[in-house]
């Protein structure tokens, strides 16, 4: 991710000619184009999962790497890959990523073996934390003009909170009256036109001045997360294993060094001042959290719509979208309350509506009715997570200087995919602990029975991300100082 006054102290020639001013607005239809890939392929596959598992044999453990290897990649290499973008050339990065998602995406879409579905979901995470951070460098580099640059983020803004929606339906679709492998083959043709219309539109810029990578620190970090990932998903085995161990102990080793790392690089990929700061740690934390839930538990909904209550593809679409449109309804709230009564009481209070809604899901049975007892816990999730999404957005940019403020942007967005990441990988190994745990207590073998475990593991599921929710708002409360006149004028604008 660019740093705002780098973006725009070294706009190339061309970015600002007259020609390229003209042809601002295709520029933006590009990059919203490009925006909305992106944010189709963190939901677009969560409702072509189950028919995938079948088709490929995935286990019910290995099968959330679909989700896991997207959001790990993207999170842990996003800081990364805004710094190649701005020191190697934007609409350079920009092609690049869109050539690699694609080739990405039709590998998945063609994958015989699940191990070749799930490289080609951690290639997609890969380029996309090229082509999304160049991406927004172009859109800032192109408006110079603060009205419409204004214009030209609102859309942005709109399709990155709107495209989950948009996912959950094309995947439904496309699941339902095509083959889940279109959810992913669906890119390529989108890309091709995509890098036709840059080639031809987007004109070059890169930043100057110090143009140093911290490969140290991206490979310590990728590896690291990488290696508590992994442990989490291996504890399906038992939490005291020696594989489940090791794994947890090396990621967070290699954390540890990561951290040390950048205390003392002159160019760190993530300066340790963006992080540890009163009023914008607990904004990570609460982004993380935010990601666990929106894309580690909310998965396990699908399955639930799928397997148990046996709704079509479309149907389970469909039924997920409560929970975007209430995160939809109460940004906007949000974003006008934030600067008359400050970030604080809105962190507090979005997360426990979300609890609520938690807490509503872990009520769900084999036969209950989707209209008593799931549509109102997503609602109250969704409408929850709103408050909490917004505000952090900006609280995560207080106080940064304008050097970092590309790499705070980014972080929070890092954050959001990372906690997806370990959400999953946490949650894929409770839900397999509650399901054992009612077959053992339920051996008799039927349909019900069955399906009831399946539900004892979902419900496992929701209570613990019911927890993790609940822990932000103490942390917002007890550390959060932030005033409404210490917010930043322009949120970070999410960008997958």
């Amino acid at each position: 991710m660019s740093d705002a006054t780098e973006a725009h102290q070294h706009t190339s020639d061309a970015a600002s000619s007259p020609s390229n001013y003209a042809r601002r607005w295709l520029v933006l239809s590009i990059i919203a184009i490009t925006q909305l890939m992106i944010v189709l392929d963190a939901t677009i596959v969560n409702i072509a999962l189950p028919q995938a598992q079948a088709d490929l044999q995935i286990s019910d453990g290995a099968r959330t790497w679909v989700v896991t290897a997207y959001a790990l990649a993207f999170g842990a290499l996003l800081l990364l890959g805004g710094r190649i973008s701005d020191y190697w050339g934007r609409k350079r990065s920009f092609v690049v990523g869109m050539a690699g998602f694609a080739i990405a995406s039709a590998i998945g879409g063609l994958a015989q073996a699940p191990w070749q579905l799930f490289l080609a979901r951690g290639g997609q995470g890969v380029f996309a934390a090229l082509l999304a951070p160049a991406a927004l460098a172009i859109l800032t580099v192109t408006f110079t003009d603060p009205k419409e640059r204004s214009t030209a983020f609102g859309v942005f803004g709109a399709i990155a909170g709107g495209g989950a929606a948009v996912g959950l339906l094309l995947g439904g679709v496309l699941t339902e009256y095509a083959n889940w492998r279109w959810c992913l083959l669906v890119n390529v043709p989108v890309v091709a036109v995509a890098i036709i219309a840059a080639l031809l539109v987007v004109k070059e810029s890169k930043a100057h001045g110090d143009t140093r990578y911290d490969l140290p620190g991206a490979i310590l970090v990728a590896l690291g997360l990488g290696s508590l990932v992994y442990g989490f998903t291996k504890a399906e085995d038992g939490w005291g294993q020696a594989s489940t161990v090791s794994f947890i102990v090396a990621g967070v080793v290699l954390l540890i060094v990561f951290g040390f790392v950048e205390s003392r690089s002159a160019n760190p990929l993530l300066p340790l001042r963006i992080l540890f700061h009163r009023d914008r740690g607990p904004a990570f934390f609460g982004s993380a959290v935010a990601g666990t839930v929106l894309v580690g538990a909310t998965l396990f909904l699908t399955f639930y719509f799928q397997i148990v209550l046996e709704m079509s593809p479309v149907i389970s679409g469909v039924a997920s979208l409560p929970i975007t449109g209430g995160i939809l309804i109460t940004a906007g709230v949000a974003s006008a309350l934030a600067p008359r009564i400050g970030p604080k009481p809105l962190m507090t209070v979005g997360p426990i509506i979300s609890v609520i809604g938690l807490v509503l899901l872990t009520q769900i049975g084999v036969d209950t009715s989707y209209w008593s007892h799931v549509l109102p816990g997503l609602v109250l999730l969704g409408l929850g997570l709103g408050l909490l999404i917004i505000p952090q957005q900006n609280v995560a940019l207080i106080g940064v200087p304008d050097h970092d403020a590309g790499a705070a942007s980014a972080l929070i967005n890092a954050s959001l995919q990372i906690g997806g990441a370990l959400g999953a990988a946490v949650f894929t190994t409770v839900y397999a602990s509650g399901k054992s745990s009612y077959l053992e207590d339920n051996p008799a073998r039927s349909m019900f029975n069955a399906f009831s475990a399946e539900v004892s593991g979902y419900t496992n599921v929701f209570a613990l991300a019911a927890i993790f929710v609940a822990l932000v708002t103490p942390v917002v409360f007890f550390l959060v100082r932030a005033k409404k006149d210490d917010l930043p004028t322009d949120a970070a604008v999410p960008v997958g």
